[in-house]
């Protein structure tokens, strides 16, 4: 689990979007962290503190004279056992004290004297966010230390639409984690591939295969979280875009070459994780082909461009990963691959061992020798190959 062992007090002030933080005391309890709420009055008025008391298992506090605590210091109490501090939402008025250094109530006083970060998401009317007021004290906040998370644009509870809306329960999560995750990353730029590729027979049939994108949109999530800029170039799956990863969609193998070649250049690490049709048909047909005129129509196959060669014989190439999605001899025929193409690594796997399914099985090919990883859900592997990367590129 990703927070495992992290302490999180999350604090709740007023505001329609407080309904929103129950599902987030859910899913960062989820995530193995251990929450503490902490409301402001004006928060009670939206969802009692009995609710995410039931969903963190822990009493929920709201006046900094509570008696359970016997030194009467709930702001220094639990802020100190803390590892950060989440504000979600944080109303146009709490960011207005948090930034005035004002601290009259439980959740500003513990803010003011906390010595652990404090990550806040903004929800608000469009107007309130977009108030110069507003904007200033955003900008001071920044300037101070403190993580702004969003505000989101869309509609709004007000019937209104606009910046303001605090990010979904996942979104935020999603921030936290990557908030605590070691930047062996930061400042690199990295382009990867994923998913299959289609090529097309005729207008509705093609010529595919059965990955599902899982491995490559669990790289591009770990990658980004480690600190990266990731541009994710994808086959057609059914998989949401990993949050703040450019995402570029395409359909076939040559699609998939022009959009990686437009971007290589930039690249200081590229990722191949796609598998890319070895073919396409030269002579396909743009309407559907039809049964009864006649025999089986003939498929004349050429071969498709390989972009993880093209990318590794740049005059300057980036760092380049490949994969090997093998049905036998891993080892051989990944070594094969890797030495063949002059890449520095590759990560190889058996496709009865994971393709396209949640967990699988990899194995690190690099000049170092062979470094098989334990195996596991996909998103603990990406977690591990983006450490190899980084050991691998000076960064760990």
């Amino acid at each position: 689990m990703e927070l495992s062992g992290k302490r999180i007090v999350l604090g709740v002030t007023g505001g329609i979007a407080a309904y929103k933080a129950a599902e987030l005391v859910r899913l960062l309890g989820k995530a193995g962290a251990e929450v503490q709420v902490a409301m402001t009055e004006a928060a009670t008025h939206f969802v009692t503190p009995v609710t995410y008391q039931a969903l963190s298992g822990k009493p929920v506090f709201t006046d900094q004279w509570d008696a359970r605590m016997p030194n009467a210091m709930a702001h220094i109490d639990l802020s100190r056992a803390a590892d950060c501090i989440v504000v979600a939402p944080a109303s146009a008025d709490f960011l207005a004290r948090v930034a005035h250094g004002l601290a009259d109530d439980l959740l500003t006083t513990m803010v003011l004297a906390r010595d652990c970060p404090l990550l806040v998401a903004p929800a608000m009317n469009r107007q309130m966010w977009e108030n110069p007021a507003t904007q200033r004290n955003a900008t001071r906040l920044r300037e101070d230390g403190v993580t702004l998370l969003g505000p989101a644009c869309g509609e709004q509870a007000c019937g209104e639409t606009g910046a303001g809306r605090m990010l979904e329960p996942e979104e935020i999560l999603e921030e936290v984690i990557a908030f605590f995750t070691p930047k062996l990353l930061a400042g690199r730029r990295v382009l990867m591939t994923a998913g299959p590729t289609f090529e097309t027979i005729d207008a509705v049939r093609g010529i595919t295969n059965l990955s599902s994108g899982r491995m490559g949109y669990a790289l591009a999530r770990a990658a980004r979280r480690a600190g990266a800029a990731v541009t994710l170039v994808s086959g057609p799956v059914g998989l949401p875009l990993p949050q703040g990863v450019e995402g570029v969609a395409v359909t076939s193998a040559r699609d998939m070459h022009a959009a990686v070649m437009a971007r290589a250049g930039a690249a200081d690490i590229f990722i191949g994780v796609a598998a890319v049709a070895d073919y396409r048909v030269a002579n396909a047909a743009g309407h559907k082909l039809k049964k009864d005129t006649g025999g089986v129509p003939p498929l004349e196959l050429v071969e498709n461009p390989d972009i993880l060669a093209e990318v590794a014989a740049l005059a300057k190439p980036p760092f380049c990963v490949g994969f090997a999605a093998e049905s036998q001899n891993l080892e051989e025929y990944a070594q094969k691959k890797r030495h063949k193409k002059k890449i520095p690594l590759i990560a190889g796997n058996l496709i009865q061992e994971g393709f396209g399914g949640e967990d699988n099985r990899l194995v690190l090919f690099d000049d170092a020798g062979v470094h098989p990883l334990t195996p596991g859900p996909k998103a603990v592997l990406a977690r591990q190959l983006v450490e190899h990367i980084a050991k691998l590129t000076g960064r760990n």
